[in-house]
């Protein structure tokens, strides 16, 4: 079935605390949704960054992102008073600015958590029961971290550090309260999103959400379960996780994640794995699964390497994982994020699990050679994007690219006017055969680079962009709506 989705990462949404939350601007723009004609809502993973703001290297796989609280519902809760919530988040409308955030949001959480009495309430006791399979770990490995001035836990001491029990004893209750809040924010978070994502479902808008492959090394998950990963007898990685040299970046991308002993998850039947995904389709309809390549090879970089020049490939679990996914979990809905540099192997595990890949119009219009990526190459079982959360906005790229490539560009779409150019490759995507077109809000919106979400292989400026207040209009939702439903994207509940 045909169907069309936005990519909006929450993060984007505009609010007045200044991040976007699951507030009255989220119900906002699944409204929107549903008068553009839309069937999905894309966003990136929702776990709590860490270094870099990055949703790809969050403390927790499991845990959402306190940062999204909706602090108006807390009001309307009685947690809160009104003027609690009043800081100096920033001044522009446009941009996170996540220092500010991260010094005021745990503070006026944390009086919401004193007005709470939530060691009394029924629902919060049975949420801690529900997930204690991984809310124990993480609510003290973050107590513990805060206690420590933020340290890693690499650094931390060698009883706590190798979960030594009576250390965790200890630990757990000399920071008892901490731990306490910090179960007490994944309560809220599970929720507030709970409402938000039934809201969405019941309007007939589904979330398609995002799991990284890899974890943090400076995560819950690694300090909790290293025996899932390549690391030595001093918890040393020996390895981290990356990408080779490639257009993104001449050295290549070093994500530093700690890589994964497949033998180990292998022996225990995926468990880990399994417990993971069966979480994300709690949280989201359908789930693209970021690097999907990993699966097949995955590229190993010697651990302290300035740069991913010198790392080599590995074999992943392959088709295997995904058998027992099928077995244990059965036919869930998964986007595979397939991108780059495909071997005739990656491209085989994706076929065999059938689930569809991503096609990106940015990485198209090469005029040297025949792309992929070019609309006539795609098949109806995958994916339809303009861009991504790494790339530029469609006006962005133009700027930016060779003559050759984007006269190769206007000659295949037929453009003869630079006015409005971004709507011609929306146009491509939607007129695609591919089933499902997914498009960034930004290039709706007609933004240039300034709305970039992410520059791979940079820190500081990443992950910051939000949307206006005022940029969602009914003009434009009609006009998104004309489209969709010209190239047969338009269920009949949203006609």
């Amino acid at each position: 079935m045909r169907a069309s989705g936005i990519l909006l990462p929450v993060s984007s949404i505009p609010s007045r605390y200044g991040i976007g939350t699951f507030s009255r601007e989220a119900y906002d723009f699944v409204d929107f949704l549903v008068k553009a004609g839309q069937t999905y809502w894309q966003i990136l993973p929702l776990g709590p960054t860490g270094y870099g703001d990055s949703p790809y290297q969050s403390f927790s796989t499991f845990a959402g992102n306190p940062y999204y609280i909706d602090l108006e519902q807390l009001v309307e809760d009685g947690l809160l008073e009104r003027e609690d919530c009043e800081c100096d988040y920033g001044t522009q409308e446009e941009y996170v600015d996540y220092e500010k955030i991260y010094r005021t949001r745990f503070k006026i959480l944390y009086k919401a958590f004193e007005n709470s009495q939530i060691a009394e309430n029924g629902a919060f006791k049975a949420f801690v029961e529900e997930n204690k399979s991984w809310l124990s770990d993480y609510a003290l490995y973050m107590a513990i971290k805060d206690s420590l001035d933020g340290s890693s836990w690499a650094e931390w001491d060698d009883d706590i550090r190798t979960r030594q029990e009576e250390a965790l004893c200890r630990y757990r209750e000399e920071l008892k309260d901490q731990v306490l809040f910090y179960e007490f924010q994944q309560y809220l978070f599970k929720r507030q999103w709970t409402k938000l994502k039934k809201y969405a479902n019941d309007k007939g808008i589904e979330i398609i959400g995002d799991i990284p492959i890899y974890v943090a090394f400076d995560s819950a998950d690694t300090w909790a379960n290293p025996a899932l990963f390549q690391l030595d007898e001093s918890c040393t990685p020996l390895g981290v996780a990356g990408c080779p040299p490639d257009s993104f970046s001449a050295t290549g991308q070093l994500w530093g994640n700690p890589l994964y002993r497949w033998d180990y998850h292998k022996e225990t039947g995926y468990e880990w794995w399994m417990s993971r995904i069966a979480y994300c389709f709690e949280l989201y309809d359908v789930v693209r699964i970021d690097h999907f390549r990993g699966f097949d090879e995955y590229y190993s970089i010697p651990y302290g390497d300035a740069t991913a020049e010198f790392g080599h490939w590995e074999k992943g679990p392959g088709y295997d994982l995904f058998k027992v996914m099928k077995e244990k979990l059965g036919n869930k809905r998964v986007i595979a994020e397939d991108l780059g540099f495909l071997t005739p192997t990656v491209l085989k595990l994706v076929k065999r699990t059938g689930y569809p890949g991503m096609k990106i119009l940015q990485f198209a219009f090469d005029s040297r050679e025949e792309s992929d990526y070019l609309p006539h190459n795609y098949t109806s079982n995958s994916v339809v994007y303009t861009g991504t959360h790494d790339n530029d906005t469609t006006l962005g790229w133009l700027d930016v690219i060779g003559r050759k490539d984007k006269s190769f560009a206007k000659k295949y779409l037929n453009i003869r006017s630079n006015k409005e150019i971004e709507w011609e490759f929306i146009r491509a995507a939607l007129s695609s055969v591919s089933d499902t077109a997914v498009i960034p809000i930004q290039d709706y919106l007609g933004l240039g680079s300034s709305a970039r979400i992410n520059t791979p292989s940079t820190l500081g400026d990443n992950w910051k962009w939000r949307m206006k207040k005022d940029a969602l209009t009914d003009e434009l939702a009609a006009k998104i709506h004309d489209m969709c439903r010209l190239y047969g994207r338009v269920q009949k509940k949203n006609a």
